[in-house]
């Protein structure tokens, strides 16, 4: 497996679909349907701020996002939706979208995604991610690391608990939750130095 910084331009469609079978179930209301919601993520992708794995053939395997303050993972303007959805479609989207984008928080490094193909699952994919997004924190001078995750995403869970993620609060989603599909989300922080 080979790790880089960034996507390439020959990546983004699958970038594209990896996010998508990622959280397509938790967007899939708002930002489907499916051929919509790929071309939305390929006009939006940050592709300077993700981490990529690659198989030994090349192949992308998996995807790791990161929030600054210059950008996201998927970080798309109101155009961009237009492009794809049109004006209304574009705006109603927007506004239920911004009812779940996290800040970019000042103390720690802040995960913005992380997506593996379902044929490498539970291959070191996802780790070996979380362990280039701990050396791109270090590297831009944070001592930790911050995701959201769903409720529902006990793998997901398990995964950053094993890599040393804890628990520090939990929201309830509320009526939100059946727009999203998902009761509520657990932020969990890690040290990394």
């Amino acid at each position: 497996m080979q790790i880089t910084r960034g996507v390439e331009r020959q990546d983004i469609a699958e970038a594209a679909q990896l996010y998508w079978l990622a959280f397509g179930g938790k967007l899939g209301r708002v930002m489907g349907p499916e051929h919509r919601a790929t071309a939305y993520i390929q006009r939006a992708l940050g592709t300077d701020h993700a981490i990529c794995a690659h198989d030994q053939s090349g192949k992308l395997i998996g995807v790791a996002g990161f929030k600054t303050y210059e950008g996201a993972l998927v970080d798309g303007r109101l155009r961009d939706l237009a492009a794809v959805y049109g004006v209304v479609g574009a705006f109603w989207r927007a506004v239920l979208m911004a009812l779940l984008v996290n800040d970019v928080d000042n103390e720690r490094f802040l995960i913005d995604g992380l997506a593996v193909a379902p044929s490498v699952r539970g291959q070191g994919v996802g780790t070996a991610l979380l362990h280039a997004i701990f050396e791109e924190a270090r590297r831009q001078g944070y001592a930790e690391v911050r995701l959201e995750v769903a409720g529902s995403n006990h793998r997901a869970r398990a995964l950053y608990e094993r890599i040393g993620f804890v628990p520090v609060t939990q929201v309830d989603m509320g009526l939100l939750r059946h727009i999203f599909g998902f009761d509520s989300t657990t932020t969990m922080i890690c040290r990394v130095v």
